[in-house]
């Protein structure tokens, strides 16, 4: 069956599938500076969508709570009126409420009224090099698994780089849509803090059999690269056909190539 994404902004994305309706890292706020305890950003593009036009979701998956660029003011707020909220245990500790935590490789459920249950994975995520946990904090990513045969698994990166736990969810998951969080963050060092076009190019052969829609590319000021190095790289490197851009606040189908 085919998979609608539709891009908020940064790494905020609608993904209906099935008939469920999920949301990623949600972030609604208004652009402007946000003062982090070690670090500002700067928001430059607003939300293509708000948060009361979205609708019912079935659940918020957010790959972690610690910065404003993946859930803001307007987004907690959202997050915690949602039906259902997954992240990382330290982050539903600090969330409180109904907020799940989950460990990778964890899972948990949605079912609906016909029976049809969506299997949602947490997987791994390393926000930055190798040592930048104490500095980044836990964050996940997700793999979203329908128990319908003709649905594709979809793949949400999270904030990560490419490292062995990205290659660990290929090895263990065969997925038709992969959603990297890229644009190649980059705030209090000369590292990179969520993938790059090396990095998303190296997603893209570890699962040669999914359609690749990258999110995490425009909004803030510390994005080093933007969709369009996407589009160069994976068009220089003759990958460019399984590359999908998303135009913000439009439903996009989304199949595996």
């Amino acid at each position: 069956m085919p998979i609608s994404i539709t891009l908020i902004g940064g790494p905020t994305a609608l993904i209906e599938i099935d008939g469920f309706r999920l949301l990623t890292d949600p972030t609604f706020d208004a652009p402007g500076a946000y003062q982090l305890p070690h670090v500002k950003l700067e928001k430059t593009i607003g939300p293509a969508l708000k948060a009361d036009a979205i609708g019912p979701i079935d659940a918020v998956l957010l790959s972690h709570d610690q910065h404003s660029d993946n859930l803001d003011n307007s987004g907690r707020d959202y997050l915690l009126k949602a039906k259902r909220a997954l992240t990382t245990e330290a982050g539903a500790k600090r969330l409180g409420g109904h907020v799940e935590g989950l460990a990778p490789w964890a899972t948990a459920h949605l079912k609906d009224r016909d029976g049809n249950t969506l299997t949602i994975t947490a997987t791994p995520a390393r926000h930055g090099p190798a040592g930048i946990e104490p500095l980044s904090g836990d964050v996940i990513g997700f793999v979203v698994t329908s128990s319908r045969k003709d649905t594709s698994s979809v793949y949400i990166s999270g904030d990560t780089t490419w490292f062995d736990g990205v290659a660990e969810v290929a090895r263990r998951f065969k997925c038709g849509v992969v959603l990297p969080f890229a644009g190649a963050a980059q705030t209090r060092g000369p590292f990179h803090l969520t993938m790059d076009t090396n990095d998303t190019i190296e997603t893209a052969r570890a699962f040669p059999d999914a359609m690749i829609v990258p999110v995490h590319t425009e909004g803030w000021a510390h994005f080093r690269q933007n969709s369009e190095d996407l589009r160069k790289t994976f068009d220089v490197l003759g990958f460019g056909t399984r590359l999908r851009l998303l135009e913000p606040g439009v439903p996009t189908v989304v199949e595996a190539p």
